[in-house]
């Protein structure tokens, strides 16, 4: 199995998670026997990124926050040193139109930065740019309503993974693709989604990663949400990008203490490598 370890959590910087000291989320990742654990909160957002000033507000941390972030982060990694490996992340997300302000938050924090989550979070909506996960009338609203069916949504977020991936692979430090179907956290509260388009999308995906080494996050947290009930990677994909050598990271995407281990076993019993490959 290789080292156990979570690839994907948040803090009490995020904004729409818990304010839990760092010391609860690490003990009890000790005590489930993880020997790695990544700290990859959600950086700052461009000013107004979203109409909607309640929303933009748990979003992310405010600018004047991301030093105290990875203080704070480097902090955990010196304090438990010889019991844990803490490596000091960012999940990033891809912002469309707007390489720049990632490109500014990657140059000044590379020689701490260790891990990086890129994410998929965002469209162009109804009002402007929409975030994809937040509820599913808002979904329904202000994306099903512009793009006019669930097709041309997956299409359209699709072609935005894709995009971000070639982005992903420039980046100079440990990257993987966050969530990588995380347009289906609402499907049971929305018209349903063709499953031959996502296969026929995530399939186009894989020579992606393995061509520019970006790997991916198997995010768990889909099983901790009444609309998904399923991790955000089928098993044929987390199958197939293995046989193309494309590095699988277990993410709890624990915005809590007790959201660390979320179906670990399921990613624990997933075929491996060689595996996949007989």
């Amino acid at each position: 199995m290789g080292l156990k370890w979570d690839g994907h959590t948040h803090t009490k910087f995020c904004y729409h998670g818990s304010s839990a000291p760092q010391e609860l989320y690490l003990d009890r990742a000790i005590a489930l026997g993880f020997e790695r654990y990544t700290m990859s909160e959600h950086p700052p957002l461009p000013v107004d990124w979203v109409d909607d000033p309640i929303l933009m507000e748990s979003l992310a941390m405010p600018p004047e926050e991301l030093p105290l972030y990875f203080q704070y982060a480097k902090e955990m990694k010196q304090k438990y040193q010889g019991r844990l490996e803490v490596t000091v992340g960012l999940e990033l997300d891809y912002l469309p139109g707007n390489w720049e302000f990632t490109e500014q938050i990657v140059d000044r924090w590379q020689n701490d930065l260790e891990d990086v989550v890129y994410s998929v979070h965002y469209l162009p909506g109804k009002g402007g740019t929409r975030c994809i996960d937040y509820t599913p009338q808002d979904f329904r609203e202000h994306l099903l309503t512009y793009y006019g069916t669930m097709e041309r949504v997956v299409d359209e977020y699709f072609n935005q993974v894709e995009e971000a991936i070639a982005l992903a692979a420039k980046l100079p430090m440990r990257v993987r693709m966050g969530h990588i179907n995380l347009i289906r956290k609402f499907q049971r509260a929305l018209p349903d989604i063709d499953e031959a388009q996502i296969k026929s999308r995530l399939s186009k995906v894989i020579p992606l990663l393995a061509n520019g080494k970006v790997g991916i996050d198997v995010n768990t947290a889909g099983l901790r949400v009444e609309t998904c009930g399923e991790p955000y990677v089928p098993e044929w994909f987390l199958a197939a990008c293995r046989k193309q050598g494309v590095d699988c990271i277990y993410g709890s995407d624990a915005h809590k203490p007790e959201h660390l281990g979320t179906a670990w076993e399921w990613f624990a019993e997933q075929p491996q490598a060689k595996a996949a490959t007989d």
